[in-house]
């Protein structure tokens, strides 16, 4: 008898701690071809206050090594072991992918830090209706890398993009934005883990396009621009806002001087116009994440992960403002909820306004042109 009223009080105990505070579990790709990405995530997760919504917090964090299948392995765990109220991560695309069906089977709301809008789009399909992003999606940044080549007077494009879903997002949304616009002369793909894109390049090269656009994320995007340099080629060369790492820089050198990529507001914080609406944010997180990491470190994702928890802390505190309490289906319902009820919040990367039908967000404010000038990330002029 006193063994079983010992194990049920360790029960209620139990209980309540979980009630007393909010828990979080993060995914995100410490290792793997996608560490450079998922580094300066958990870089900034590492900052995050020990509160959200003014409750006590408490944060798991596990490393999925860019991996989907170990991904949807962390999730289980997190939501069947650990009880979360809500998931951060991964970074990813095909991992946010494959946890929606655990989203939907759990009701665990997540704030992915992936690119594609593929993971909140259709949002009333597939198990989106769990799912928010902070990153820009693809399309926002489409049409400004478009709208940047029209105002500098190209007209022939070549292609090259991961063969992935990110790469897959990314030809979709570039392609439509571009229709009518430019002409996109050769498309080519690789992968990540590719050691050489020599093949890929000539084929660029024959084409003869006037700029070229790499549609990738991290260090791996740098070998077809050395590549492409090597081999001589004196266009335009253009990224995405996934190459926004001090490993991009390291890695690529002279051969990445110049480059120009659409970014949100924080990777350029210090040279953003004045009357830009997020660069106070924008500039107060940088001094932040570089007191711990050095200066010029903050990244497009260390500021996505920020704004990650930014836009919780303003969830949950509506939340918890109904009564509900932590570790329960009923918080995680509501949470779901006040989610995509957030107004005119600002992050580092823009200005916030999610709806039901749009769970990301961001507007044009998000998005500015970036360059590649003396070995750092600079807003272009």
């Amino acid at each position: 008898m006193k063994k079983q009223f010992l194990s049920t009080l360790l029960a209620f105990s139990l209980a309540g701690a979980v009630n007393a505070e909010v828990v979080v579990g993060v995914t995100v790709s410490s290792t793997g071809p996608a560490a450079a990405i998922g580094i300066q995530s958990h870089n900034a997760i590492k900052l995050w206050p020990d509160t959200l919504g003014g409750e006590a917090a408490r944060y798991i964090v596990l490393d999925d090594a860019t991996d989907v299948s170990k991904a949807v392995r962390n999730v289980r765990k997190l939501t069947s072991e650990d009880g979360i109220d809500l998931l951060v991560g991964p970074n990813i695309t095909a991992g946010a992918l494959a946890i929606l069906d655990v989203l939907v089977e759990t009701k665990t709301p997540m704030i992915s830090l992936v690119g594609s809008g593929s993971v909140v789009q259709p949002v009333n399909e597939g198990g989106r209706e769990w799912a928010y992003k902070m990153s820009q999606n693809d399309n926002l940044m489409a049409q400004a890398l478009v709208e940047d080549m029209q105002k500098r007077g190209f007209k022939t494009i070549g292609y090259i993009g991961y063969a992935d879903a990110y790469g897959d997002s990314w030809w979709r949304e570039f392609s439509a934005a571009a229709d009518g616009k430019l002409e996109i002369v050769a498309r080519e793909t690789y992968q990540r883990t590719d050691s050489s894109t020599m093949g890929q390049v000539l084929k660029l090269l024959s084409a003869k396009p006037d700029a070229i656009l790499i549609a990738g994320a991290g260090t791996p995007t740098v070998l077809p621009q050395k590549t492409l340099k090597e081999r001589g080629y004196e266009g335009q060369i253009y990224q995405t806002h996934g190459i926004a790492t001090p490993e991009f820089l390291q890695v690529g050198g002279a051969a990445v001087e110049g480059t120009l990529f659409p970014t949100g507001p924080s990777v350029v914080a210090r040279t953003l116009p004045d009357e830009h609406p997020a660069k106070q944010k924008a500039l107060d997180f940088a001094e932040t994440y570089e007191a711990s990491y050095g200066e010029d470190t903050a990244t497009q994702f260390s500021s996505d992960a920020w704004g990650a928890w930014v836009l919780a802390d303003s969830a949950v505190a509506r939340t918890l403002a109904e009564g509900l309490k932590p570790g329960t289906t009923a918080f995680r319902e509501a949470l779901r909820q006040q989610l995509e009820q957030t107004k005119d919040l600002i992050v580092p990367t823009g200005v916030l306004n999610v709806t039901p039908q749009d769970h990301q967000g961001f507007d044009a404010r998000a998005v500015v042109m970036g360059q590649v000038k003396d070995g750092k990330f600079v807003y272009a002029e």
